[in-house]
């Protein structure tokens, strides 16, 4: 039985609609102006619509769960709560979104690091104006996008990376990454308890264990840690 006029634009009309929806955005960085350069590009594209934009890493986990974008454009340097970490909550809270870290960096441990937090897409800040647009396109449809240096660095063997290499997500707990990227950002005890939502005497606790763990002497011991593993920006 063939379909009826009414039903054949109806199935148009839903058709359309479907074709027509949007890619909701989320851009976090701790820059004005990147972010601002990151939204003029999008604003050109009329399938991509911003939802959104954070200015610390938990603010991006915030918004994320907030929001519910498609995808979530990540720096991996933001205070707080570094890129690395918040993808991983971003992932476990809202694994529908996709996360797109962008970076200056261009290292085979951190694309390994982020692609253990869960992200599936990794760009450098260089190639945004070029490339930002069909990296989120590409992530809305399910498919991972990575810089093209990025990913002829992959095809060179990222998975041939042992469980034994000595990096951030070995001896710590995720809660004692949080504590500290922000030991290490100069917060005072009581400003880490406070932003944690723990007791004094428990931050000094996961700090006392970080310094065991990783054979810290010093917090110099520890700024110099989370340079080198990127918590932070020296």
């Amino acid at each position: 039985m063939g379909m009826t006029t009414e039903e054949i634009e109806k199935g148009n009309a839903v058709y359309a609609d479907s074709q027509s929806e949007k890619i909701r955005v989320v851009i976090a960085d701790d820059h004005d102006v990147v972010r601002q350069g990151l939204r003029a590009v999008l604003e050109t594209e009329p399938r991509v619509e911003m939802s959104g934009e954070a200015r610390t890493g938990r603010e991006a986990v915030e918004k994320s769960i907030e929001l519910k974008p498609d995808v979530v454009v990540l720096d991996i340097s933001m205070p707080e709560l570094n890129g690395l970490e918040a993808t991983r909550k971003i992932v476990k809270h809202r694994p529908e979104t996709e996360v797109l870290i962008l970076t200056v960096h261009e290292s085979e441990q951190l694309v390994n690091d982020v692609l253990r937090a869960g992200a599936h897409g990794y760009m450098l800040k260089n190639d945004a104006a070029r490339d930002l647009v069909s990296a989120i396109i590409s992530l809305a449809e399910g498919k991972p996008f990575f810089t093209s240096s990025v990913a002829r660095m992959l095809l060179r063997g990222y998975l041939a990376l042992t469980a034994t290499d000595k990096r951030i997500s070995g001896p710590l707990t995720a809660r004692e990454r949080e504590i500290l990227q922000l030991l290490a950002e100069g917060h005072s005890n009581k400003e880490v308890a406070a932003m944690q939502g723990v007791s004094v005497k428990t931050a000094e606790t996961h700090r006392a264990n970080i310094m065991r763990k990783l054979n810290f002497r010093s917090v110099c011991d520890m700024v110099h840690y989370a340079v080198r593993n990127r918590l932070i920006e020296p």
